[in-house]
């Protein structure tokens, strides 16, 4: 029977599990996520699941990776610096469509060029003025995103430009054609920015990892998990690193299915730095039509349809300014909690939280600390950014001490954003610490820390809180009131209901959060959710039977729902998926939009049975390619028609191929 090995990299933890043919868990263990190189936490992990379970490294069958990397780095807003170029769209489109915000003064290169939704060149594309750009402004960048208008039509402007970056520069290119076959230029333009932003940390981390089961004797295939929940190939991955946005969610998504057997229910993963949650309906997750979102970003990236918002275990604790009350929120940045980086240096953490609490005022800065993350790309920093991060070194340092004007607090987020540099500070994790349900790190310094926390002031001039007892409640209960927000958000968001306002308003509503406390008076509130929650997450036990309780519905904690990530990494199925498009340019004739361009066909027939084949080609050559055995091969047709004049007109057809197995494994 063969032994499957399932890996998950979180922000703060890396689970491992083995599992004996998809039905027994043998062993699960964790370790602590390592930043610099996520393959020495990934190595902790599987050694010691390996000797829990017993099991030769030669014994594993196939092991599988999921991972919450890309998400994170996206909802933080991090990843490596990039160049987009964009191929006969207007100066406009950076602004109106998000794609501005989205480079963070990365360098963009607007050139002519382009096709029309026929296929049909528009205009000629400028190489010359792309050359100037690559040896100009975009010399210092680890990745390219090129997109072209209508390049699902026709990408011969796209690969262009892709050959052209290979021959110059010999940096990574992801072209928006082969991300997606829909049309909606910018939004593919947007999946191929992100793309290439995340391109060398997946794989540096999916490189790492191979390397690292290979050292440790694992010669097995390595799979990775995809957004919507299915395997692919570790080579698919790196080509194609936006799809693994949602890896670890969709993972637990199918661990979720696999430990409960539930079958229609929301699925709550907290993790360090998100809580994902997502509904699953006759025991299958939805899968996002519209593509999917995180963060700020909308992507055209089949994934399941989850809501990701940055609240976790290790999110920042954030006192709320400019108001009367006393308040603060969760989020949506992760820091390292102060318990955790005493663990590593507690001579450094003790003495400044000791310093800050012998003076007479609460400072800016009071437990909150900084440390590099070694073995970062450097490419493209500025001279005040490069002095910051000389200055912080490889130690970790109270942030009060590096930090010597205010201009550097642009400098420091710069190089947060980049994953250059981590921040620690307060977290939920810390409060857990002192109300005693967590004990992993240092409870003396998460004390000191809630401490320093608690005294600072309101604008009524009173303490957040009295005792640090008092202040970690405040924080756990601030995090259970944030999850239940969430969790109606995604409710109101999949119910098939017009309730008169959007998902978030009537989530927050006064009448909604009345009927959840059972409201008696004059009038007579109740509300609930009405169906079960499953939790899932390393601390879903300590924060999610309060949970439960506020929202009235059954709160459903699985064995082994720490690992469900890993779990749902190796109990998933390769999928591939292919689509193609038909088009009627003109009466009786019908264009089949291939990648090496257009082709037409005087017979509709002809050209959809023509599209058919090569997509079903393609995709069961790549689910060969992901290591899927027993293809078995199913065809969508949507074909648009109009009434014309008494007839039936062919105006589009889109042909979706899907190629299906199980993993191969090792024999």
């Amino acid at each position: 029977m063969p032994i499957l090995l399932g890996v998950d990299t979180g922000g703060t933890y890396t689970d491992a599990v083995l599992i004996r043919d998809e039905k027994e868990v043998i062993a699960t263990a964790k370790s602590l996520t390592t930043r610099h190189d996520l393959a020495e936490g990934i190595g902790a992990a599987v050694r010691a699941v390996l000797r829990d379970g017993a099991v030769a490294p030669a014994d594993v069958s196939m092991a599988s990776l999921s991972t919450t990397l890309a998400t994170n780095a996206l909802v933080e807003g991090q990843g490596g610096r990039i160049a987009l170029i964009l191929i006969g769209f207007q100066e406009r489109d950076l602004d109106t469509h998000g794609l501005r915000d989205a480079l963070k003064g990365d360098p963009v290169l607007i050139c002519s060029g382009g096709h029309d939704h026929a296929g049909a060149e528009v205009a000629a594309l400028d190489l010359e003025q792309v050359r100037q750009f690559l040896r100009g402004q975009a010399k210092d960048v680890s990745a390219f995103a090129v997109a072209a208008q209508f390049a699902t039509r026709n990408p011969a402007h796209e690969l262009e430009v892709a050959a052209l970056i290979g021959e110059v520069t010999g940096r990574p290119v992801s072209a928006s054609h082969a991300l997606s076959a829909k049309l909606n230029g910018p939004k593919r333009a947007m999946t191929a920015l992100l793309n290439a932003r995340l391109v060398g940390m997946i794989d540096r981390l999916i490189g790492r990892a191979e390397d690292m089961l290979r050292a440790l004797g694992i010669t097995a295939p390595m799979m990775v998990v995809r957004g919507d929940g299915a395997l692919i190939s570790a080579l698919q991955a790196r080509h194609h690193p936006i799809e693994t946005i949602l890896s670890g969610p969709a993972a637990s998504l199918v661990g979720a299915r696999w430990l409960t057997g539930a079958q229609d229910a929301l699925v709550s993963d907290i993790g360090g730095t998100t809580t994902d949650i997502a509904l699953l309906r006759n025991g299958r997750p939805a899968i996002d039509p519209a593509g999917a979102r995180v963060g700020p970003y909308r992507t055209m990236v089949e994934a399941v349809a989850m809501r990701t918002t940055g609240l976790g275990g290790d999110s920042a604790v954030e006192m709320v300014s400019g108001g009367l009350a006393r308040a603060i929120t969760l989020g949506p940045r992760r820091v390292i909690p102060v318990s955790l980086m005493a663990h590593h240096a507690p001579e450094v953490v003790h003495a400044a939280l000791d310093a800050a609490l012998r003076a007479a005022a609460p400072g800016e800065h009071d437990a909150r600390f900084v440390q590099a993350v070694r073995g970062q790309s450097t490419e493209g920093l500025g001279a005040r950014e490069t002095t910051l991060l000389d200055r912080i070194g490889t130690g970790i340092h109270p942030l009060g001490a590096v930090l010597r004007a205010r201009l550097e607090h642009s400098a420091l987020n710069r190089l947060v954003e980049r994953g250059l540099v981590q921040l620690g500070g307060v977290t939920p994790s810390d409060a857990s610490h002192v109300l005693g349900t967590l004990a992993d790190w240092d409870a003396e310094a998460a004390r000191k820390a809630l401490v320093l926390l608690a005294r600072r002031r309101s604008g009524a001039g009173e303490m957040l809180a009295r005792t640090a007892q008092d202040m970690a409640q405040m924080i756990v209960d601030q995090l259970t009131q944030q999850t239940v927000t969430a969790l109606l958000e995604a409710a109101f968001a999949e119910e098939n209901a017009d309730f008169g306002g959007a998902a978030g308003d009537l989530a927050r509503h006064g009448l909604m959060q009345a009927g959840l406390r059972a409201h008696r008076g004059l009038l007579r509130f109740d509300a609930a959710l009405d169906v079960p929650i499953v939790g899932l997450g390393a601390s879903a036990q300590t924060y999610y039977p309060a949970v439960g309780r506020a929202v009235r519905s059954e709160m459903v904690l699985p064995a082994h729902a720490g690992v469900a990530n890993a779990i749902g990494a190796v109990v998933g199925r390769v999928t591939m998926r292919r689509a193609g498009s038909v088009t009627a340019p003109s009466d009786g004739m019908f264009r089949v939009h291939f990648d090496s361009g257009p082709q037409d066909f005087t017979d509709c027939d002809a050209a959809l049975v023509a599209l058919e084949a090569w997509l079903t080609e393609r995709a069961r050559a790549d689910a060969a390619q992901a290591g899927a055995a027993d293809i078995q091969i199913s065809v969508t047709r949507d074909i648009k028609t109009a009434g014309v004049e008494a007839r039936e007109v062919f105006v589009e057809a889109m042909i979706t191929v899907e190629a299906a197995g199980r993993p191969r494994v090792a024999v």
